[in-house]
């Protein structure tokens, strides 16, 4: 490809909203232009690294026996009923009625489509099992929309479903996901890490996430030495069997006057805040609580959610807290709490001796209260957020923690949405079953943001060649009418002919442009002919590298090819380490 005939509007600066450096660089190396907030275009360079992206994502699913199918974007409202997740997957969801006043959404996911279109054709064993996936558009409405491709509302996606008839079959299928999608990270060149995960609005009851390790990733990661990794929202911790051993003091409730965070309760009196209990009220679809966790403790809403099997668990809002219970939130409490509440105990509170909690009276709080004896919890869950140090629950050492971007998603949903929706099959005993189906996600476009994320430094971007828009970038320096601007052009159809992606700056700029662009756009393999090819030199540069190597032509340019596939070949912009769990 002519740099001159291609379009690749690059800028010196990016726009003052770009968040993240893979969105300043992608819209700098004119990969992508926002349209809207979580809306974008991809031009020509960002094109074909997408398509790459898709091409390795499909020969995988291939590899592994998936077929390919593409499913409609907008669904009918009635299947997302059939299956319970009309309300329950929340606000995310982009709804929409047509003129016949019929609901539909504009889809986040297919598991309802899928299992609705097959809940009459795989009627029987025999059709078991199969899997199915597409790659295709989905929309999520997000309530900030940001880091550019990372968090869009409209987005690139494949997403697979396989049926069984039995666990066996199943964990057979969620093994050879579990290969395909590491292999995918290792044939773009990604460091990676596997965790756990917790299932959320998806549903299932196993699942894990495929993470590239990146600073700026959103997800934070506990892992330890021993092979356990779980993201923030799925980490447990080794749960102590410690239990009260403090002396039973006397309840006693103190003025506390306006003082109602964590903070302001420790100061005023002179406590640590693991001795203070937060009250913190919950309400469901169908459901209110209270939740009580440690003062020093943050808590984790995605493990409240999937202990309690309530997806539509929501914090209480502070004037919704005051008509309810008629006190200020920064006083609510677990003592004399009204009939028609749940109280859900983080462990960390059950072995607190003489805590301290809200009185359900303004400006009040009780010192001294004691579960079982001042008030009753309904049961106690892990509910806190894993933090580093916190002892890992398989070994007990301490865990590490790292960030990831999430790529890849896989899931064991049972039968969720076959037991719902009717989809069942007839085994071999002539008994009608319920299929057990396992669904499994990859990010197209967050891949190209993942990759640039991890891979960058201050010139530019640095593409893995496995993605790379490019693999090699000639730059003849002199004018058009030189000689080595003639050699430049021989030396890319040369390459061309012999299979390489090749893009040649012919364009009548200056050697400074040149550099810069070529630097930004992040090729792995830069070609430049300039002073030195007066010697018969030729110059080759690795994107990764900071210098560069020259090669003698004089005797012909069979050593310069030779040398052009071993540099290509060795190309690693990732190896600097390797996966942490």
């Amino acid at each position: 490809m002519r740099l001159s005939h291609y379009y690749v509007p690059t800028l010196r600066e990016a726009p003052s909203d770009a968040d993240l450096i893979s969105s300043r660089l992608l819209i700098r190396g004119g990969f992508i232009r926002k349209v809207a907030s979580g809306v974008f275009v991809y031009l020509p360079l960002g094109f074909r690294v997408l398509k790459k992206v898709e091409q390795i994502v499909r020969e995988e699913m291939e590899r592994i026996g998936c077929h390919e199918l593409l499913m409609p974007i907008m669904q009918p409202a009635d299947m997302w009923h059939l299956s319970g997740r009309w309300d329950d997957y929340g606000p995310d969801m982009i709804k929409l009625r047509d003129r016949h006043k019929r609901d539909f959404a504009l889809g986040p996911t297919h598991e309802e489509i899928i299992t609705t279109t097959l809940k009459h054709e795989l009627n029987s064993y025999r059709h078991l099992p199969i899997v199915f996936y597409q790659i295709t558009t989905k929309f999520r409405d997000e309530i900030r929309p940001r880091f550019g491709l990372m968090r869009a509302r409209e987005f690139l996606m494949k997403d697979a479903y396989s049926f069984h008839a039995d666990n066996d079959s199943f964990k057979k299928t969620y093994r050879a996901f579990y290969s395909a999608y590491s292999t995918i990270m290792e044939r773009i060149g990604l460091r990676h890490i596997v965790v756990e995960a917790d299932t959320g609005a998806i549903g299932g009851s196993e699942s894990h996430e495929f993470n590239v390790i990146a600073d700026s990733g959103e997800g934070k990661l506990l892992f330890c030495d021993c092979g356990y990794a779980a993201n923030d929202e799925k980490a447990e911790y080794a749960i102590s069997d410690s239990t009260d051993t403090e002396e039973p003091l006397s309840l006693q409730k103190v003025d506390t006057p306006d003082v109602k965070t964590i903070e302001q309760v420790a100061r005023f009196l002179d406590v640590g805040r693991e001795r203070i209990v937060k009250s913190l009220l919950y309400k469901g679809k169908d459901t209110q609580m209270m939740v009580l966790l440690r003062g020093d403790q943050e808590l984790n809403e995605a493990k409240l959610r999937s202990r309690t099997g309530d997806q539509t668990l929501s914090l209480v809002p502070p004037e919704e807290v005051r008509s309810l219970l008629g006190v200020e939130a920064g006083f609510v409490g677990p003592i004399d709490l009204p009939d028609g509440f749940e109280i859900v105990g983080d462990f960390t509170v059950k072995s607190l001796g003489n805590m301290i909690v809200g009185a359900m009276e303004r400006d009040m709080h009780y010192k001294n209260a004691r579960t079982g004896r001042d008030f009753i919890v309904d049961r106690w869950e892990d509910l806190k957020v894993a933090k580093p140090g916190d002892p890992c629950p398989k070994c007990g050492e301490p865990l590490k923690q790292t960030r990831g971007i999430e790529l890849g998603h896989i899931f064991n949903l049972g039968t969720k949405y076959s037991q719902s929706m009717g989809g069942l099959f007839s085994s071999e005993k002539g008994e009608m079953k319920p299929y057990i189906m396992g669904c499994y996600g990859w990010g197209i476009s967050r891949t190209i943001s993942a990759v640039v994320e991890q891979l960058q430094d201050n010139d530019g971007m640095i593409w893995p060649r496995s993605v790379a828009p490019f693999e090699i970038i000639v730059l003849p320096l002199p004018s058009k009418d030189s000689e080595a601007f003639s050699f430049a052009e021989d030396l890319y159809e040369l390459l061309r002919s012999r299979g390489y992606e090749v893009l040649i700056d012919d364009r009548d700029v200056s050697p400074g442009i040149k550099f810069k662009d070529a630097d930004l756009i992040g090729i792995p393999l830069r070609i430049t002919l300039g002073r030195s090819f007066s010697e018969n030199k030729v110059e080759l540069k690795l994107r990764n590298e900071p210098t560069h190597m020259n090669v003698d032509v004089s005797g012909g340019i069979e050593p310069l090819l030779e040398k052009v596939e071993k540099l290509l070949v060795t190309f690693d912009p990732a190896s600097k380490e390797r996966d942490p769990s």
